[in-house]
């Protein structure tokens, strides 16, 4: 089927249930596009678009048959045809893609590229619903798509926790402190400086995340009960395992000041459960809602002018610790999914499949 037009879906009750179905072009509507998929990355954050599916809207970007979801995923796309006026075949884009060897779009043009208007896609967050138009091929592309959502992610964390005084604390703890969007908070806020920068991980992990030299601190899980680390903390999970945030929570008891849920790498931990916890509540982090706050306060072209100033020397630092794979066809793309979704993969590696 390598050859053929096909879409990678799994079941939305269980992610190791996958299938490749075959995917024929329909005609396009007037307005239409057609994209070919190029390339994409495949990283935890994606298995936390699945584990969050139904409750943060992911589904729906990209709709499947009953029961089984396309998992959103970032990276480039060619127009392979075109009934859109201003949208040429031959263009090339950046953005939201689902694991498809296509995808059919409803552009709006705008000043950068194409902003998707597909019925199903109306009341998701606007960010993913924007494409960027890129000038033939531009440099860093698979580190653009393995790691520009996750930094992205990462900086409106610490903007965040910078914004409100790190609510007091001289400390703060990522669980799955090794996970990219991870270490991408951690090289933020070991630059800044304001607190202590603590990563909770696997012990397998720890050697390598204790070398990247962005934390102050780094704590197999089994070692949290008698780790010395700096009160008040607050604590951001990469994670969402009930035991940890259980065991963080007692930890600190009222000393954790702040709990910001991110991310579900542990998907299959027990279900999360919040009552009788000591000390901040959680509180879930969506990176939608702050851009649109962060775009309300700088204004046009506020966010990504600040932004920009770190992304290109982050994107620099990570040449020398991620190691970049290449993987081709569905086959590949199933492989890859469940050695993702298993967390089997070393941190150092970056997946992209190209259809």
């Amino acid at each position: 089927m390598s050859n053929a037009a096909w879409d990678f879906i799994v079941g939305k009750d269980d992610l190791r249930q996958t299938r490749v179905d075959a995917a024929p072009a329909a005609g396009l509507a007037e307005g239409d596009i057609r994209l070919k998929v190029e390339s994409f990355a495949l990283t935890a954050n994606n298995i936390t678009y699945a584990v969050f599916g139904e409750r943060m809207g992911y589904w729906k970007f990209y709709p499947a048959p009953e029961g089984w979801g396309r998992v959103p995923v970032w990276g480039y796309a060619v127009v392979e045809a075109s009934n859109h006026p201003e949208i040429k075949v031959g263009q090339r884009f950046f953005g939201y893609v689902p694991m498809s060897s296509h995808m059919t779009a409803t552009p709006r043009k705008t000043a950068t590229g194409f902003f998707e208007t597909s019925p199903w896609r109306a009341g998701l967050a606007a960010p993913y619903n924007q494409y960027r138009l890129v000038d033939g091929h531009e440099a860093h592309e698979d580190e653009q798509s393995l790691l520009y959502p996750l930094f992205m992610t990462s900086w409106l964390i610490a903007d965040m926790l910078r914004d409100d005084g790190f609510h007091g604390a001289k400390s703060v703890v990522l669980s799955s402190a090794s996970s990219k969007t991870g270490l991408g908070l951690a090289y933020l806020l070991h630059r800044g400086g304001e607190a202590k920068v603590v990563g909770l991980t696997s012990p397998g992990n720890a050697a390598f995340v204790e070398g990247l030299g962005y934390y102050d601190q780094v704590i197999p899980y089994e070692g949290l009960g008698g780790a010395a680390i700096d009160e008040p903390a607050v604590y951001v999970d990469f994670a969402s395992n009930a035991g940890l945030r259980a065991a963080v929570h007692h930890r600190f008891g009222e000393a954790l000041v702040y709990d910001c849920v991110v991310g579900g790498t542990h998907w299959e931990a027990a279900p999360e459960s919040h009552h009788g916890l000591p000390g901040a509540k959680p509180t879930f982090f969506f990176a939608p809602d702050r851009i649109r706050k962060r775009r309300e306060d700088w204004g046009p072209g506020g966010l990504e002018a600040k932004f920009a100033a770190d992304w290109p020397v982050f994107i620099a630092d990570s040449t020398r610790w991620m190691k970049v794979e290449r993987r081709a066809g569905p086959d590949a793309v199933r492989k890859t999914y469940i050695e993702v979704l298993d967390a089997t993969a070393s941190p150092d590696q970056g997946f992209i499949c190209t259809p």
